[in-house]
């Protein structure tokens, strides 16, 4: 179960890797194509804004990638919950602000990774 854990780890590190690209250097030419819902003469104007999302993504990822690296179980799940939590948060916020879908892409990855190590803590 562990490796399955570190799996999804990996995997929502590399989804808010591929959010900080797209928010940070493909924000007006593929942003248009998955952000359907918002309006494609804003892109040009929030380009900065999303630059910076992204590199909020960015943190979020280095910080997952870097649970993985650490040796000492006990600091390595906290700091996996830790990254794990901000990502929840920040989808679900996203899902009840922005696009009800945030709660799939992002929310849900993070949560079923946090109850996998909860599981395996328990174990």
């Amino acid at each position: 179960m562990q490796l399955l854990t570190q799996l999804l780890i990996g995997l929502v590190a590399l989804l808010h890797l591929y959010i900080l690209w797209l928010e940070m250097f493909a924000w007006t030419t593929r942003g248009p194509k998955v952000f359907k819902n918002f309006p494609a003469h804003l892109f040009p104007a929030t380009k900065a804004l999303a630059a910076n999302q992204g590199l909020y993504n960015g943190f979020l990822a280095a910080g997952l990638l870097w649970s993985l690296l650490i040796g000492d179980p006990a600091w390595q799940r906290n700091v996996a919950y830790f990254f794990l939590g901000c990502v929840a948060v920040a989808g679900l916020y996203g899902a009840a602000t922005a696009d009800r879908k945030i709660f799939v892409t992002q929310a849900l990855p993070a949560l079923v990774t946090i109850g996998l190590l909860l599981l395996q803590q328990g174990a």
